[in-house]
């Protein structure tokens, strides 16, 4: 029997190559010069490049500009590794942590990898989702109490005296607001997942801007632009979870650009732009294959800006940038994207001054 040091002997065992390009994170090889020979999907994903356009090229042109300093420790000989670096990938600014790894016995040749800075991995759910698992379980034992406590806080609207009745009022104010909590950490906490169609994404995206403008949200206050491509296909997804996800994006982001001082004078504005990627320049990693992933909805706002210190966690449960925020917006939205078999993040464009929130989507036709 062989021991638990040594290697298990397996004709179906994945050699290195698969293991590589199975990563979920981009792996590049560069030689001594900085060129790079040889990239896995993850790369070519990140990238937004095919492997045959990447190899040839140097990586800090594919990359840069670069801080000076990463750029001449990417030079040499010795290991690296930068956090919350700044690069431009398909025609973007994103963050990524950076590590160059020497090889030793192949002088100059060394293996960089980068992984996205609050890019959503759906493989891999965080702890603080299993917890909510919990709460959702008690969520109905606590809304019988919760009932039983509105029930008696109209009650006594109707007896005590006028000048009384908004203490009444807002106890059942506080109920009902707490029950929409629950609601939402119910969503949280469900494992099941609604079933996924042939849906026009521009569609979803109208509806959910006529609900947020018949709820009375401010959408007079702020610019909203459309940027659609009409000739996109269908995604597959679930028309009312879509839907919802939207509303909580562009809600989230018409508070963000009415929120502080734009240094340009500029107007709050909102774009949602829709456009398709090549089946290479975003994928999902599901049950070990890659899965394009080519329609891309962009929600952008011309705010602020996300602190800082929130932006690896806006997509965890209970963190908020709002006052008053519950924290529970963006996680819903993760959830619901992930059942669709999607991907979420985002990232700050510190040049123009933009926060995007992008959704990617599969193609019905090819899902199907």
């Amino acid at each position: 029997m062989a021991s638990a040091s040594e290697p298990v002997q397996s004709a179906s065992r994945p050699d290195a190559r698969a293991q590589i390009s199975g990563l979920i994170f981009a792996l590049v090889l560069i030689d001594g010069d900085g060129v790079i020979a040889e990239v896995n999907h993850a790369a070519e994903a990140l990238l937004g490049t095919s492997a045959s356009r990447l190899v040839g090229t140097r990586l800090a042109e594919r990359i840069g500009p670069l801080d000076p300093r990463v750029e001449a420790r990417l030079s040499g000989d010795e290991a690296l590794v930068a956090r919350d670096l700044a690069i431009q990938a398909a025609g973007q600014e994103i963050r990524v942590n950076l590590t160059a790894s020497p090889l030793g016995g192949f002088p100059g040749w060394r293996v960089v990898t980068l992984s996205q800075i609050g890019h959503d991995d759906s493989n891999n759910p965080s702890g603080a989702d299993a917890m909510l698992g919990a709460p959702a379980v008690l969520a109905h034992e606590i809304k019988n109490p919760l009932a039983a406590i509105r029930g008696a806080g109209q009650l006594a609207e109707r007896k005590l005296p006028h000048a009384d009745r908004k203490l009444a009022r807002m106890i059942t104010d506080e109920v009902d607001r707490i029950a929409r909590l629950i609601d939402r950490m119910q969503q949280l906490g469900s494992t099941r997942t609604a079933s996924v169609d042939p849906c026009n994404l521009h569609e979803a995206i109208r509806a959910a801007v006529a609900t947020m403008r018949a709820a009375g949200s401010t959408f007079g206050e702020i610019d909203i632009r459309e940027e659609f491509d009409p000739s996109l296909p269908p995604v597959l997804a679930n028309r009312d979870a879509l839907e919802q996800v939207l509303i909580n994006l562009v809600s989230n982001a018409r508070d963000a650009a009415l929120r502080g001082d734009r240094p340009d004078g500029a107007v709050p504005c909102v774009t949602v732009q829709t456009r398709f990627v090549s089946g290479l320049a975003f994928s999902a990693i599901r049950n070990g294959r890659a899965v394009p992933l080519p329609i891309e909805i962009t929600v952008s706002d011309n705010g602020p800006g996300i602190d800082p210190a929130l932006r690896d966690h806006v997509f965890e449960p209970f963190v908020s940038s709002k006052p008053s925020g519950q924290g529970l917006g963006l996680s819903l939205v993760r959830k619901l994207v992930r059942d669709m078999n999607g991907n979420v993040s985002h990232d700050r464009d510190t040049r123009s001054g933009l926060t995007h929130f992008r959704l990617h989507l599969p193609q019905a036709s090819d899902a199907t």
